[in-house]
């Protein structure tokens, strides 16, 4: 099977489901789901959406074909103006902000110096480390202060929050007692960012109100 993964904007998605039919033969099904949909083609390929701000106001169950109104619903769903918090982290940088329709309102990015790992090994090895840990915890501090002072205060206000970045530095966030309402707000998918700029979270803003669709073809063998 092939597999591939689009982002959708919601006033394309329509017309994406109708070309995704004639490309496979038509639609044979639809799942629909308060958290995911999946469209089932008549040869096989299949549309997986995970819904974005779930639930998604349907009654759950299987269909024939692709209603319209399951699709008029989705494309409702996320066209919803919402106020989205954002935190971008990787160990070298964060930028946080709250958008608006995918429009940033209020933002805040830094750049911290986190050298790279080093290979050799010896004394000078080991003060290379203790220097980089020393450093990504600077890094992560100064991304969780900024939070605090960023998002907090906005977060009765927001609709969801969305993280981005590094995993890892992501879970190391999580230890600040501080942010524990942000994450706990958060939706299931991280975005994939590189190291977080201005531009980078302007970017953030405009793809949360896409649709990520997966999108499993099966192999010609002819």
């Amino acid at each position: 099977m092939n597999r591939r993964t689009v982002l959708v904007e919601p006033e394309r998605l329509a017309g994406w489901f109708g070309r995704f039919g004639e490309r496979h033969g038509g639609i044979a099904g639809t799942d629909l789901g308060r958290d995911r949909v999946v469209v089932r083609a008549a040869d096989g390929a299949t549309a997986d959406l995970a819904v974005p701000f779930a639930p998604l106001a349907v009654d759950p169950g299987s269909h024939d074909g692709l209603p319209a109104a399951g699709v008029d619903t989705l494309v409702e769903h996320l066209s919803r103006p919402r106020r989205v918090a954002l935190l971008l982290v990787r160990l070298g940088g964060h930028s946080v902000g709250v958008a608006l329709g995918g429009a940033v309102e209020r933002s805040s990015t830094d750049r911290r110096l986190v050298h790279g790992r080093n290979r050799a090994g010896g004394q000078s090895s080991g003060r290379f480390a203790r220097r980089r840990e020393g450093q990504a915890r600077v890094a992560l501090q100064a991304a969780a202060e900024t939070a605090v002072r960023v998002l907090l205060p906005e977060l009765p206000t927001v609709d969801a929050v969305v993280l981005g970045g590094d995993r890892r530095a992501l879970d190391l966030l999580r230890a600040d007692r501080r942010l524990a309402p942000l994450f706990a707000r958060a939706e299931p998918v991280v975005l994939d960012v590189p190291e977080p700029r201005r531009t980078v979270l302007d970017d953030a803003a405009q793809r949360v109100r896409c649709a990520r669709i997966t999108v499993t073809e099966p192999v010609d063998r002819s």
